[in-house]
Order: structure tokens, then sequence, then C-alpha cells
């Protein structure tokens, strides 16, 4: 069945649009994460302020990639703003990210598919590739992308620069601890955020893995939906559980390889 056959089988459309309600989650998701890891690290606790960093990432992630698809129920100015604070925040210039992820959903997995690179590799290849693929995000988005694109990549890059510095050159403990945290957890990105949902996947690359388990995808905020994702990437991700069920109605013989 092909990707034009999906669309006319499945009732997608009305899930494009988000509630007053569904737009305050998504926008202010990361808020109590980072609120709780940040004043756990403030009084030393780096232990307990670990998986509360690693909540705070994920729904980062979330953030900006409804962002990334104009799916924030935000207008283009606020959905920036979003994407740049959240490029400081995560320690990664959030549009070089974007640029390749919208290539990843036109070439996917193949040789103009940056992103989707580590997908054809072995797990443990894939996580010793991450800082590899941190550095080409960056450095095709310079390459290939227009004017804007490389003018808020340096935006971006500048201002990550200025605000790491100030933070190493007063020795702000806590802060030090979230810039080394997610940085860590950007060179996990062409494992957790490829190769799980891509892996084996090559020959019909639109037909991502998924996730059905209630309490994975709980734990995960729902981001690992990606088959869901890459059939209708204009639904936002609160919709993605509704969604899911209506593949699965529409569609139960469809190919739904699990992410884990």
């Amino acid at each position: 069945m092909t990707h034009q056959e999906i669309l006319k089988k499945v009732e997608w459309k009305d899930l494009k649009n988000l509630t007053f309600k569904e737009m305050l989650i998504e926008n202010n998701l990361t808020i109590p994460w980072f609120i709780i890891s940040m004043a756990l690290a403030y009084f030393g606790y780096y232990l307990l302020a670990l998986p509360f960093s690693a909540f705070f990432f994920l729904a980062g992630l979330r953030q900006v990639h409804n962002g990334f698809h104009n799916s924030l129920g935000t207008n283009n100015i606020l959905t920036w703003l979003t994407l740049y604070v959240n490029s400081i925040l995560l320690m990664v210039s959030i549009h070089a990210v974007k640029f390749n992820h919208i290539r990843h959903h036109k070439y996917c997995l193949s040789e103009e598919d940056y992103e989707g690179k580590s997908a054809r590799m072995t797990w443990y290849g894939a996580i010793l590739y991450g800082p590899i693929h941190m550095f080409l995000i960056h450095k095709v988005t310079l390459q290939k992308g227009n004017r804007n694109y490389v003018k808020n990549v340096i935006l971006e890059l500048i201002s990550i620069t200025i605000v790491t510095f100030f933070i190493f050159y007063f020795q702000i403990h806590f802060l030090i601890y979230h810039v080394i945290i997610m940085v860590f957890a950007e060179f996990l990105m062409a494992f957790f955020a490829v190769w799980t949902v891509h892996h084996d996947t090559e020959e019909s690359p639109e037909f991502a893995r998924t996730q059905r388990g209630k309490w994975k995808n709980k734990i995960t905020f729902s981001m690992f939906y990606h088959l869901e994702h890459h059939l209708f990437p204009a639904v936002p991700t609160i919709k993605l559980p509704e969604l899911a069920k209506r593949i699965d109605e529409a569609l139960p013989d469809i190919e739904k390889k699990q992410t884990f």
C-alpha cells in the first residue's frame, strides 16, 4: 500500500488542530522537568537530578520536533523563539537539526538523508557515531542550507558559546552539570532518535518503527509513534496516540515493527 493510499484510508486532518489546553501543554512541557532538575543540581543532588534531566531532554526533543513541523499551535515568531531558546538549553543548533530533519522526511534513508545515516549501523555503531552525527548536521546545514538557516545556525552557535563561556567562567556548578548532561544526551541522538526507530527498515523507509506499549509511550512522551509520524508528519505529538488507534482500525494488516 502506498503512502497516498494510506492518507486516503485514515481520517487525520482534524488531528492537526490543537485546543488551547493542548497548545499550553506542548509549549510548556519542558518547564517542570527543567526546574526540578536544576533545583536538585543546585543543592548537589546530581544523581537524583539525572532522571529529571533525561525527561527534560525528551520533552525538549518533542517540543522542537513539533516546531519543525509547525505543530506547536503558535505563530512563526513564537515557534522560532521556541527553537532558539531550546538551542541554548539543549546545547545544539536546533535549526541545524530542523534542516536535516526536514531532509530526512524528503530523502528518508537515502544517500541525501544525513540524519538517517546511523539507521544502517549496528546499535553500538550508532552510539559511537553520535559525536560525528552532531558535527555533520551542523556542517551539512551550513553547506546546503539557505541564508535563513545559515543565519539561524550561526546565531544559535554563538549564543551557545557565550552562555557556556559564562557558565564555566563563573563556575556555576549546577549549570555546568546541565551542560555536560545535555552534550552527552546529544551524542546519543544518532542511536536514540534515529537507529531505534529506523533500523532494518531500508526496504520501506516510509514505514518506520512504532511503539504500542502504553507505559513505554508515557515515559518517552509519545516520541516513538514514529511510523505514525512519518506517514502523517503534520499531526502534533499529543495527537499521535489517537492517530495510532485510527491506523490500527483502518489498516489492521499494516506492518508495525516495534521500537523496543
